[in-house]
């Protein structure tokens, strides 16, 4: 009780403010998303998420090397691909855009770098839903089945980790059970096990080239104004094998991720989304915001209400100032 006790002591002299912080940011938290596309040459900025790109293959490798050279080592992979149809078979191909982009890069760095793909059928389908449809409604389990074809032809082509994200039930025991009866058993699952129908998506969809052509994904997503289901939901994938779970969007949901942080003894990813990166990256151009400091300040909160790993499209910057030791 005051004056015996002033908090304000330990904050005296910067070297025991780092000494006594809690929380703490390594560039070994981060996974950075990247986009590839067809073609070669090819680095077309979304005009929606500035400093984001999507890349042809051969892009896709420079970037690798840049990441490496600060000291970033985990991607996640998304893919637009060439031509896109009802089921989105092209997700499945050998020949694919991820599995392109899987054979080249580890060609190139072999175990420097470790790649997670997205799994999901959003961005192969021509209606943007996240499998295939009758009507109007997305079919469950047509969809976990395809998503262990899918998952089979990433890891063929050398995925360390997958990571589906479509919020169909059942998904991961489906995955689970094609990689562990062909030979993928040590391949662990990060499941989007929470992920929200959130408007914090607008900018990825952009970058993704998945918007929905009709409807929403409300049906498979799940609604922002529910807690206790988030722990419904993680509950399944952790009982169907999932190694590492996930919650997104990061930064409106903080407290979900320390609901779910509190109730599983798993490692727990966060996603910091393209709407979250957008309005900073829109405030910072503006001079609104100190963008670094708000980056940063962002980032510790998502680590602070429990995320092991955030997924974020500020990684490569991060990292570089991390390097400057700013």
């Amino acid at each position: 009780m005051y004056p015996n006790t002033r908090l304000r002591r330990r904050r005296h002299h910067p070297i025991l403010r780092d000494l006594l912080q809690e929380t703490h940011l390594r560039k070994e938290d981060f996974i950075y998303p990247l986009f590839v596309v067809p073609g070669e040459g090819i680095k077309k900025e979304v005009s929606s998420m500035p400093g984001v790109y999507q890349q042809s293959v051969d892009q896709i490798i420079k970037e690798c090397e840049e990441c490496l050279k600060v000291g970033l080592k985990s991607l996640i992979l998304f893919g637009i691909p060439e031509t896109k149809d009802s089921k989105g078979s092209t997700a499945n191909h050998e020949h694919g855009i991820i599995q392109k982009a899987l054979r080249a890069i580890k060609k190139e760095f072999q175990n420097d770098l470790l790649l997670f793909t997205d799994l999901c059928f959003c961005e192969y389908t021509d209606h943007g839903h996240c499998g295939p449809i009758e009507g109007d409604t997305v079919l469950n389990d047509e969809t976990i089945e395809l998503l262990g074809v899918q998952a089979l032809s990433h890891c063929e082509a050398g995925a360390d980790v997958i990571a589906p994200s479509g919020m169909m039930d059942g998904m991961v025991q489906s995955i689970r059970k094609a990689l562990d009866d062909n030979t993928f058993q040590d391949i662990p699952i990060l499941s989007y096990a929470v992920k929200y129908a959130s408007a914090y998506y607008g900018p990825f969809r952009d970058a993704a080239e998945s918007t929905p052509q009709f409807g929403d994904r409300r049906t498979y997503q799940m609604n922002p104004a529910n807690r206790l289901e988030a722990i419904l939901e993680a509950a399944e994938d952790v009982a169907e094998g999932a190694d590492m779970l996930m919650v997104k969007p990061a930064l409106a949901y903080l407290d979900i991720i320390r609901e779910v942080k509190d109730h599983f003894n798993l490692p727990l990813a966060a996603y910091s989304v393209s709407g979250e990166y957008a309005m900073i990256k829109g405030a910072g151009r503006l001079g609104y915001i100190d963008e670094q400091k708000v980056i940063l300040e962002t980032l510790l909160s998502i680590k602070r209400a429990g995320a092991d790993i955030i997924l974020t499209y500020f990684a490569k910057e991060v990292a570089q100032w991390m390097g400057q030791k700013v």
